[in-house]
């Protein structure tokens, strides 16, 4: 068979034939009479091998190994390939993030463009600095897109550059709670505390609900600071959660500092002071839980704690004892 008829029946061009057979790859060893190349059933064959190579991505070269080397083994050769098409599916799905971000900015020219461009990539550099400065600008006349911050501000670990991307996130209007609270079902810890502190800055009521579920989260970590949040607010629903960080001494002096914002509401008030004195009560308190719950009930107004004071003085902890009796002649002296 004459390479024209080949071409036709196999869909390989004639040109891309005379370039196999420049590489090696097929050798039509018969003549016509007129000295024109006659392909044999068994170079066919093997065009058809090579064709079917090079759709699952390997080079020619690597055709010419797998198909002229008896020894040789596919196994460690599909693996690379396997290797390198995710790599390119990796990069071509960042390449499609990246552009979806740049539209989501509706850049009005290609300078806009441009600049959305440099923003992203500032926000990916190893420099915190560039980082922060990215932060800052996205604000200006050509705001990041909000999945770029939120996806930032969820894997910052540089103290710095977190709050620059929080301050980011409060002022980049809608959408951001949404993009926020899929980090709060994050597999990692660290993940899921920066997607809680970020809706801790968020104003409206969008973010306060997701806050108010996060109350029930399994993270304790989460609880906390959605309680912290909350609190100082006036949320008086996190009293509970409040009082179990300063049994368990995290950050319960944020904690009794939101408790003492939820009582200013009289009514609060003892339902804070009873919610401490129950704690103390407790057999499985232990003493420096008893301490901090103490301390907490400085700021406590009203009758009920001043009298769960009264009873501490008396306490047979001398630490427990001693701070309720400073706490009653401040009290006394107020």
């Amino acid at each position: 068979m004459l390479i024209g008829e080949v071409a036709r029946r196999s869909g390989v061009s004639a040109r891309m034939l005379r370039h196999y057979e420049s590489l090696g790859l097929v050798r039509p060893a018969a003549r016509s009479g007129s000295g024109y190349r006659e392909y044999s059933g068994e170079d066919i064959r093997r065009i058809f091998h090579i064709e079917s190579l090079r759709a699952v991505g390997l080079s020619l070269r690597e055709i010419g190994r797998a198909l002229d080397d008896p020894g040789f083994t596919p196994t460690a050769l599909v693996d690379d390939l396997i290797r390198r098409t995710r790599e390119r599916l990796a990069a071509e799905g960042e390449l499609l993030t990246r552009l979806g971000r740049i539209r989501s900015a509706e850049p009005g020219g290609w300078e806009d463009v441009l600049r959305v461009v440099a923003l992203l990539q500032a926000l990916g550099s190893t420099s915190p600095g560039a980082r922060q400065r990215a932060a800052l600008s996205s604000a200006g006349e050509v705001p990041v897109p909000v999945e770029a911050l939120a996806e930032a501000a969820l894997h910052e670990t540089e103290p710095n550059v977190a709050g620059a991307l929080r301050w980011a996130l409060a002022r980049s209007g809608e959408g951001v709670p949404a993009l926020l609270a899929e980090g709060l079902g994050a597999p990692a810890a660290p993940v899921r505390e920066r997607a809680v502190r970020s809706l801790a800055e968020l104003p409206g009521e969008e973010a306060a609900a997701l806050l108010r579920e996060a109350l029930a989260h399994p993270d304790e970590v989460v609880r906390g600071q959605a309680a912290l949040a909350l609190g100082t607010r006036g949320e008086a629903g996190t009293v509970p959660t409040l009082l179990d960080m300063i049994v368990a001494g995290r950050n319960d002096t944020d904690a009794a500092d939101a408790l003492s914002v939820l009582a200013g509401d009289p009514a609060t008030a003892d339902r804070i002071a009873a919610g401490l004195l129950d704690r103390l009560a407790r057999e499985t308190t232990a003493a420096p839980a008893r301490g901090r719950l103490t301390q907490a009930l400085a700021d406590i107004p009203g009758s009920r704690a001043a009298d769960g004071l009264g009873a501490l003085s008396a306490d047979a902890d001398p630490a427990v004892a001693l701070t309720a009796r400073y706490l009653l002649r401040l009290r006394g002296a107020g």
